[in-house]
């Protein structure tokens, strides 16, 4: 039987520091040199499978940071002890129903974006470059979405977002920002903002509508990468998320073709030098 690291080995090769802003504290892990990308976790929380992506995000010559939200950052939900998995979903409670996370409403930026901006802001000024990365992943994949109204966010991603959480009818088509930020993201598109999107095509948790509400508000600006199903690698959970638990690194693979692409819109949006 192979050796499966505990959340202390899986964290090794990380820098943990953390950050305050408004009175809120939180742990914060860093890997690498160079202009900063704020990789915000799915839920269980930072896994192993992130912390696989954020070793990638470092590799091309970026800083990967990673903010702990919540979860037990490098646990391995797939091979946890019963007690491990118990604690997990004890801390992964009060996240969901947090006021810092607006997981049902519509119109409206969850709270803790405001922590992540300036968090954003923080790195920019600790890491230098022309601006910062960041990337969501499901629960917090509109996140990076909302924290564009800031001009130093350069290279946003939404993986498979998923909220708000109640992907029916007029509501799928929905993301968690407020209009006024919305506005002032489709504003800086028309300037040259990119906004990259990952899916699976038969998602429900981040449901079709929304990518086609984030293509009718952001036009060209919002480029779109929808897998099918049948491109997942093999996990207990469906199709879902294709940068991390259902990503087949391997080339010519479409998740992998999906990560390029994602890796490529850091490099241009921060390591490139304008001539």
């Amino acid at each position: 039987m192979s050796h499966k690291p505990s959340p202390a080995e899986a964290l090794s090769d990380f820098e943990k520091t953390d950050f305050t802003h408004f009175g809120r504290t939180r742990i914060i892990y860093r890997r690498g040199q160079g202009p900063a990308v704020i990789i915000i976790a799915e839920i269980p929380g930072i896994t192993p499978k992130v912390l696989e992506f954020a070793r990638k995000v470092s590799d091309i010559g970026c800083t990967a940071v990673l903010p702990s939200l919540f979860g037990i950052d490098g646990l391995d939900p797939h091979h946890a002890a019963p007690a491990d998995l118990g604690k997990m979903v004890a801390s992964l409670v009060p996240a969901c129903i947090s006021s810092e996370f607006t997981t049902l409403a519509t119109g409206k930026s969850s709270p803790v974006v405001a922590w992540l901006r300036a968090l954003a802001a923080h790195e920019h000024a600790r890491c230098g470059g022309p601006g910062v990365g960041a990337i969501g992943m499901c629960f917090t994949g509109g996140f990076a979405l909302a924290m564009a109204t800031d001009e130093r966010l350069l290279a946003p991603v939404l993986a498979q977002p998923s909220l708000p959480g109640r992907p029916i009818n007029a509501l799928a088509g929905n993301i968690d920002i407020s209009p006024e930020e919305l506005e002032t993201v489709k504003g800086r598109c028309a300037r040259g903002l990119q906004v990259l999107g990952v899916r699976f095509k038969n998602d429900r948790l981040s449901p079709p509508k929304r990518f086609e509400f984030l293509r009718e508000q952001l036009g060209d600006a919002f480029v779109a990468i929808e897998l099918d199903d049948s491109a997942a690698g093999p996990s207990p959970i469906p199709p879902h998320s294709p940068l991390t638990e259902h990503l087949i690194d391997e080339p010519g693979q479409p998740t992998r073709q999906a990560l390029d692409e994602v890796l490529d819109l850091f490099r241009r949006r921060l390591l490139t030098t304008a001539g």
